[in-house]
C-alpha cells in the first residue's frame, strides 16, 4: 500500500495510508496504467488519466451520451455535404509545459495520429473519413502525405479544418474519445517526437513502441491537471495552476494498483480511499453497501460489452499444439461446433446469480441495449448441457470428444468477475468430459492487451466502453475482419463484413437497423463470442466525495469510477 509524504514530489511505500485528504482523491484499483501516450492509448485504464492531463475539441454534455458542446473548440460548422468541419478555437489556454495553444498544435495532433496509426491504436476510425484507410502510409501505399496534409490544416483565420474523403455521420462524436486530447507540438518535438514535417514523416509511420514514447513519460497537455510522477504501482497528478477553466477544488490525484480486493475495500471504508475497483456486484453488495461512510448509487446506465473470445488462429503453441488431450492446435476454434459447444457450456444465468447478484441480462448482441441497431430478438444461447455434448461429439470429427483437450486461458489480474465467468466455464467442461481441461490464470492488463492483440490468447475475457455513442463503433469492432479486435479472434465471415461495410455508408437509420439484425443472427448462427450477460451498472464512493456518481454520471466519462472529469469533483 502507498503512504503520501510528499504531495508535489513523491509517492513512497508504506503499511498505512492516513485518510485521504479533503484536497486529495484517492482511486485504488487491480490494474496498471499501460500508457499515457494519447496516440497509442486504447483503453479504460489509460483513458482516465489521459481524458483528465489532455482535453478534446468537444466533449460531451452533461449526463448525454450523444449531446456535445465544446471544450477546446468554441463553436464549428459543417458545410460541403457533411465533408468539411471549420472550428474556431479557444484562446488564452496553456500547456503543462507553459507554452500556448493554438491551431498549429490541433493540426499537429491529428496529423501525427494519422502517421503513427497502427493497428492497436484508436487512431483507425480517425484515419478511415480523413484519408480512405484505417492505415498509416507504411502499410498502405494509399496513405500519402499530400493526403494527411489535407485532411486538417489550419486556415489564415486560425481556425482548424478538417477535410474528410467521405461523409461521417460520427465524426464530430470521435473527437470526443479521449485520446484525441490535444498534444503541445513544441513539447512533443522539444523531447524527440515527431517533427512534424513531410521529410521525416515515413520514419514515424505506424511507428512501434508509441507506449513507452516520450509523452507517455512527460505529458504535456491543457487538461485540469498535470502528471506529477508515475510508477509501476502508483500515479500522483496535480491540478495545474495555468488552467484556463475553473479551478478545480481537488488538488492532488492518486490512483493507486492494489492488487487484492480485500486490501482496496479496507482502505475504502476506513476512508482511506474514496473510489475503488470493486469486485462485482455479489462481492460489493456484501462488504460495502450499507457500510457507514458508504453512498451506493445504483441502476446507472451500462454501455459496455463484454465476451469471451475464442481465438481461431493462436498465435503460438497451446500446451502440445496438438488435439491429443494434453493442448489444442492452433485453429481449434475454427470449428464451429466447437464454438458452439463453448456457447452452450457457459451458464449465463448463474453468472448473473453469483456476479450480478441478479441484476443484469443476457443480451442478443455485442451492442448495449440502449444503442439504435440493437435487436432483441435475435436467439441466444443458454447453459445446455446435452447441446453441448452433441457439438463437442461433432467437433473435429469426434477427436475433441475422444481426446479431450487442455486450453490455457486468461483474465485480468484483479478481476473477480471474469475469474468467476472462467470458473464457471471451467467446472461446466470438466462435467461434460473429464478429458475437457481449461487451466485459467490471471495476467497483468497490459500484458494481456498487448499479447491479445497479437493473437497469442487461445481464450480470454474483454470488453468494449464506446468510443461514441453508434452501433458501428461495436459490431465493427467486435464482428468485422477489419476490426480492431479481430486479432484476438481471427473470425471471418465475408457476408457481414459486406453487411458491415454497408450500415457504414448510409445514415438511413432503418437500413442500418436491418443490416446489424442480420449480422446479429448471423453470430448466433456462427457463435465466434461467448457473450458474457450485461450487469445493471452501480457505483459506490465516500459520502463526503461531491460530483461524481451520486449527481450527474456519464458513461462515456470517468468509465466506471466518477462518469465525470476530476475537475468536477469535490470533497465536503
Amino acid at each position: 500500500m502507498k503512504k503520501l509524504v510528499m504531495l508535489s514530489s513523491m509517492l513512497i511505500v508504506s503499511t498505512a495510508l492516513a485518510a485521504a485528504p479533503a484536497d486529495t482523491l484517492v482511486i485504488q484499483e487491480s490494474a496498471d496504467i499501460p500508457t499515457l501516450e494519447p496516440a497509442i492509448a486504447y483503453d479504460t485504464a489509460s483513458g482516465q488519466v489521459i481524458e483528465n492531463i489532455y482535453e478534446t475539441l468537444v466533449t460531451y454534455k452533461g449526463s448525454s451520451v450523444r449531446d456535445l458542446e465544446p471544450m477546446l473548440a468554441t463553436k464549428w460548422t459543417i458545410s460541403n455535404g457533411g465533408k468539411t468541419y471549420t472550428f474556431d478555437l479557444r484562446k488564452n489556454v496553456k500547456f503543462h509545459s507553459g507554452n500556448a495553444f493554438t491551431c498549429a498544435d490541433a493540426e499537429y495532433t491529428y496529423e501525427r495520429d494519422l502517421v503513427t496509426n497502427t493497428s492497436d491504436s484508436g487512431n483507425w476510425f480517425l484515419a478511415e473519413p480523413l484519408v480512405g484507410s484505417q492505415s498509416n502510409a507504411k502499410d498502405d501505399k494509399n496513405v500519402t502525405w499530400a493526403k494527411i496534409d489535407k485532411a486538417v490544416e489550419c486556415n489564415n483565420n486560425g481556425q482548424l479544418v478538417f477535410n474528410l474523403v467521405k461523409v461521417d455521420p460520427a465524426f464530430l462524436a470521435k473527437l470526443a474519445a479521449s485520446w484525441m486530447g490535444i498534444v503541445d507540438k513544441q513539447w512533443a518535438i522539444k523531447i524527440g517526437e515527431w517533427d512534424g514535417t513531410e521529410k521525416t514523416f515515413m520514419d514515424w509511420a505506424g511507428k512501434e513502441g508509441l507506449d513507452n514514447s516520450a509523452l507517455n513519460k512527460q505529458p504535456s497537455g491543457t487538461g485540469a491537471y498535470k502528471l506529477v510522477r508515475r510508477d509501476a504501482n502508483a500515479l500522483l497528478a496535480t491540478a495545474f495552476d495555468g488552467y484556463w477553466g475553473k479551478k478545480p477544488a481537488i488538488k492532488n490525484v492518486i490512483i493507486q494498483k492494489v492488487p487484492e480486493l480485500a486490501a482496496r475495500q479496507q482502505a475504502f471504508l476506513r476512508g482511506d480511499a474514496d473510489l475503488i475497483e470493486g469486485g462485482g456486484r455479489a462481492v460489493d453488495e456484501e462488504q460495502v453497501k450499507g457500510k457507514s461512510g458508504v453512498v451506493w448509487i445504483d441502476n446507472l446506465p451500462n454501455v459496455v460489452s463484454t465476451g469471451f473470445f475464442m481465438n481461431e488462429k493462436i498465435n503460438g503453441t497451446q500446451g502440445s499444439g496438438k488435439l491429443d488431450g494434453a493442448g489444442i492446435p492452433a485453429n481449434f476454434f475454427s470449428d464451429v461446433n466447437v464454438r458452439r459447444a463453448f456457447a452452450y457450456t457457459f451458464n449465463y444465468q448463474q453468472y448473473i446469480t453469483d456476479v450480478q447478484k441478479g441484476k443484469g441480462m443476457q443480451r442478443t448482441m455485442l451492442l448495449p441495449d440502449s444503442f439504435p441497431g440493437y435487436d432483441a430478438k435475435v436467439k441466444k444461447y443458454s447453459f445446455d448441457a446435452k447441446q453441448a455434448t452433441a457439438y463437442f461429439k461433432r467437433a473435429w470429427g469426434g477427436n475433441v470428444w475422444k481426446n479431450g483437450f487442455t486450453i490455457t486461458a486468461n483474465y485480468r489480474a484483479g478481476s473477480v468477475g471474469a475469474q468467476t465467468a472462467m470458473e464457471i466455464l471451467q467446472k461446466n467442461l470438466a462435467t461434460i468430459n473429464p478429458k475437457f481441461k481449461l487451466v485459467i490464470q490471471a495476467k497483468q492488463w497490459s500484458e494481456m492487451l498487448k499479447d491479445s492483440n497479437a493473437g497469442k490468447e487461445a481464450m480470454i475475457i474483454i470488453g468494449w466502453a464506446p468510443d461514441y455513442a453508434d452501433a458501428d463503433n461495436f459490431l465493427y469492432t467486435f464482428y468485422s475482419s477489419n476490426g480492431y479486435y479481430f486479432p484476438r479472434s481471427n473470425w471471418k465471415d465475408a457476408q457481414v463484413d459486406k453487411w458491415l461495410d454497408q450500415a457504414r455508408t448510409t445514415v438511413n437509420q432503418a437500413e442500418r437497423n436491418r443490416l446489424y439484425s442480420l449480422v446479429a443472427n448471423r453470430a448466433y448462427e456462427q457463435a465466434p463470442y461467448l457473450l458474457v450477460p450485461a450487469a445493471v451498472n452501480y457505483g459506490f464512493q465516500r459520502d463526503n466525495l461531491v460530483g461524481s456518481t451520486a449527481q450527474t454520471y456519464n458513461p462515456m466519462l470517468g468509465f466506471s469510477y466518477t462518469g465525470t472529469f476530476w475537475k468536477e469533483l469535490s470533497k465536503k
